[in-house]
């Protein structure tokens, strides 16, 4: 068992974008058994205003290491103070976009990943950022799944949004729809399929049903609505099939969530994901069953990350009614996987 997979070790957690609701969130989950074994990775003053502003009561102490996390006393919040963070940080507005608050979130996502990397800590649980406050700093990622991506050595990911009903793995992700479609090839949906599958087995099912959606209306009913489903999806399908996956379609994308939604006993899911081409194609319906329990997972990574399905909310940053659930439903998930990664890399 690597260092990198033990479960014994911390998850780490970034503060997002200081100026919206990630340090908030963070703070409420500090307050309950949820965040156990949990380190912040962000700014000590930032996550004191954010105790603040969520009813007080909450110490925040800078730790030095993140295994530090273990031995913190109730009710206090472990904060690894990243380096490198603007020094007027707290001055940036809450609720506004800030190139100080965009820079500070990208250094914290970057310290993470070499410290997960370097064996440190078991995973890492990412709050919310802004792009375009991403964008204010110069940074030219479109959001965290590309970031990780680079900072992971290229490797290929895919985005997978998740609750207890439905899981989702997106072909493509932060284009606009024109551009989107244009990257929807055999080999990107034969690689999101060998990724789902590949990565199913770290939350106990080895051999996933894998629906694959359609991009066009009725999956282009045989190609009265466009030919991507006859030329591109159903020859990648084939191949995955003949790899030995369980992977079916190309299904309409209308009803496929649906067929596909595990809500026993009522209703059992037909699958177990579903391959969406498209961001919105795929998250809408994920989103539409309830942002709180929704978590936002990067497939194909070297390392376990997970995040709240939300944005940053700048509308109530600063109220301190964020609500954590999509938080701790992350936290979950989390350590879920990495059980699982702990399982497989053990002896047989």
């Amino acid at each position: 068992m690597s260092a990198a997979t033990d479960s014994a070790l911390p998850l780490l957690i970034t503060m997002g974008d200081a100026c919206g609701i990630g340090p908030e969130i963070i703070a409420r989950l500090f307050r309950s058994d949820a965040a156990r074994g949990c380190v912040v990775l962000g700014d000590v003053g930032v996550m004191r205003r954010a105790a603040r502003l969520t009813g007080g009561a909450l110490a925040v102490a800078e730790v030095e290491r993140a295994e530090d996390a273990f031995t913190a006393p109730p009710l206090c919040l472990p904060v690894l103070q990243a380096q490198g963070l603007p020094a007027d940080l707290l001055a940036a507005p809450l609720g506004r976009i800030d190139a100080r608050a965009g820079a500070a979130a990208a250094r914290c996502i970057a310290q993470a990943v070499a410290l997960v990397r370097g064996g440190a800590a078991a995973g890492i649980v990412t709050a919310p950022i802004h792009k375009e406050a991403l964008a204010a700093a110069g940074i030219t990622f479109p959001g965290h799944t590309e970031m990780l991506q680079q900072l992971a050595g290229g490797v290929p990911v895919r985005m997978m949004l998740a609750n207890a009903e439905l899981r989702v793995v997106l072909v493509t992700v932060h284009l606009a729809l024109r551009d989107a479609i244009e990257g929807i090839t055999f080999d990107a949906v034969l690689e999101t399929i060998r990724i789902a599958h590949a990565a199913s087995a770290r939350w106990g099912q080895p051999a996933p049903r894998i629906a694959v959606a359609g991009l066009n209306p009725h999956a282009g009913e045989g190609g009265l609505f466009g030919d991507e489903e006859i030329r591109i999806i159903a020859p990648a399908i084939a191949a995955a099939r003949a790899e030995g996956i369980a992977a079916s379609g190309p299904y309409a994308p209308d009803t496929v969530f649906m067929r596909a939604r595990h809500a026993p006993p009522a209703h059992p899911g037909e699958f177990d994901i579903v391959i969406a081409m498209t961001h919105d194609h795929g998250l809408i319906p994920v989103k539409y069953l309830g942002v709180e329990q929704g978590v936002n997972v990067t497939l194909g990574l070297p390392f376990v990350r997970t995040s709240p399905d939300h944005g940053t909310a700048f509308d109530i940053a600063g109220s301190g009614r964020a609500d954590a659930s999509s938080l701790a439903a992350a936290v979950r998930m989390a350590r879920t996987l990495v059980a699982g990664v702990s399982a497989s890399s053990a002896p047989p």
